[in-house]
């Protein structure tokens, strides 16, 4: 594994090198290689930590290589729009909920996640677009991170469906009502939603009268 380790390392700097060279001779006025060269530094990167058996050390790095890979990428190429700020939270987020271990299997590590999340997008949806309301996408899809950890522990499977369908239902009816309010079209998905909680039901009480 150690001459894996070496083997990348060498082989990162010949690539690295070689596009320097490409971009040098070819294309002087457009430095591209810059790009690709930072993202090479994440395989002897991975190979290193691999082998140290670091998980939280590789989950630092390497979000701190794809976070001034597309900062750089950012302000380089549209320094009027910073899109990076998307993309920020989820690779901070990583490196601290892997420091977290076991911890972030908790339902407590759930709630604030799926918290700062929806305060994190929710700014930026205000502070760039607030005649646009897409941070409804997001509530809704962290939302399930709470949800799920909760039933699965307790084994819930019949309230998970009934929350789940209200969950999709409040989904549909806020993405209905925010971008195509004249048109009524939530009615459907949320038909097609009420039959998760009404066949558990009806699947659990048919087993149950077989048993007895």
């Amino acid at each position: 594994m150690k001459g894996l380790v070496s083997f990348s390392i060498v082989g990162s700097a010949i690539c690295m090198f070689f596009l320097v060279m490409l971009n040098y001779f070819l294309t002087p006025t457009l430095d591209w290689s810059i790009y690709p060269c930072i993202a090479l530094l994440l395989w002897p990167l991975s190979m290193y930590f691999v082998y140290r058996q670091n998980l939280k050390q590789f989950a630092f790095f390497t979000s701190s290589v794809f976070i001034i890979l597309l900062t750089v990428i950012n302000l380089r190429e549209t320094p009027n729009l910073l899109w990076v700020l998307y993309a920020l939270y989820p690779l901070v987020f990583w490196p601290v909920f892997t420091a977290f271990g076991k911890k972030a299997y908790t339902m407590t590590a759930a709630v604030i996640g799926a918290t700062t999340t929806i305060i994190y997008y929710a700014l930026l949806n205000v502070a760039f677009s607030p005649n646009y309301p897409w941070v409804i996408a997001i509530i809704f899809a962290v939302g399930w991170w709470p949800l799920s950890l909760y039933h699965a522990k307790h084994k819930s499977f019949f309230s998970f469906s009934i929350q789940a369908s209200i969950w999709i239902s409040a989904f549909v009816i806020g993405m209905n009502w925010a971008f195509s309010p004249s048109v009524i079209w939530a009615i459907y998905p949320i038909f097609a939603v009420v039959w998760w909680p009404i066949s558990l039901y009806f699947f659990s009480t048919k087993r149950h009268m077989t048993t007895l």
